[in-house]
């Protein structure tokens, strides 16, 4: 019984989530501070980091307020971070923006924003750590896509495009880099009560009917991705790699 425990552990590890302020990647950090882990949180709003780390265990958590569309400077964002605790052993790219702009009203600005968050900052910022992955043999990176990724929703076509290269991004990463001892693999949460989808819970009907189009008859909650999320970064997946887990209760399945 022991084993099987065991082998979910990241107790030491040292990881790094991005989307760190509110919703599922805030969640993600501190299910990880939780299973032992130490914890790099980061985003753009320095006051939410900060309320964050003030619940978090002394020694076990650090945060940075970072813009990750600016893709230029997300090597020293990996340098920084690996001097708080050392090399980062997990990734957990959680950041997302979603503008919901019907097509024919997206703009240039916001396309670009859009795939920079979503796509572009997750490759580039695991490109980063992974000299020192590669270094020990073993790392894990976790990106997250989205139900987005293999459907097209209203109002979703930047956010669409991005998650879509997701999951294509985590097969490449995965190709590139697992014979390093690197998996990659990708989370594609359903619905799930954070800001990011505040406007879908705001309507109780289209709430109601996406609970109801699910296998297991209601949306998600925030544990419910506390045991892909463990799997994806422990010794769990040792042999997983290059996929993308629906996390949705059976949404995808109907």
């Amino acid at each position: 019984m022991a084993e099987d425990t065991d082998i979910l552990s990241v107790k030491g590890k040292v990881a790094l989530v991005t989307g760190a302020s509110s919703g599922l990647g805030q969640h993600a950090a501190s299910r990880l501070v939780q299973a032992g882990a130490k914890v790099i949180a980061v985003a753009r709003r320095e006051d939410r980091l900060q309320d964050w780390l003030a619940g978090q265990p002394e020694g076990q958590a650090a945060v940075f307020a970072w813009d990750l569309a600016n893709l230029a400077s997300l090597k020293d964002l990996a340098a920084q971070a690996e001097q708080v605790f050392g090399q980062v052993d997990i990734l957990v790219n959680a950041a997302g923006l979603n503008l919901r702009q019907q097509a024919d009203m997206v703009t240039l600005e916001g396309w670009q924003t859009t795939i920079d968050i979503n796509l572009n900052a997750p490759f580039h910022l695991a490109q980063a750590l992974v000299p020192g992955m590669k270094s020990r043999g073993w790392g894990r990176i976790v990106n997250f896509g989205s139900l987005q990724s293999g459907r097209a929703f209203p109002g979703g076509i930047a956010y669409g495009a991005a998650k879509g290269g997701v999951a294509q991004l985590t097969r490449a990463m995965a190709e590139a880099w697992s014979k390093d001892g690197i998996t990659t693999n990708a989370i594609g949460p359903g619905f799930f009560p954070t800001e990011l989808t505040a406007p879908v819970f705001n309507d109780a009907e289209r709430s109601a009917r996406n609970a109801a189009q699910t296998c297991i008859g209601r949306n998600g909650e925030l544990q419910d991705m506390d045991g892909p999320l463990l799997f994806f970064c422990s010794e769990a997946s040792a042999y997983v790699t290059g996929q993308l887990l629906y996390v949705d209760g059976g949404f995808t399945a109907k």
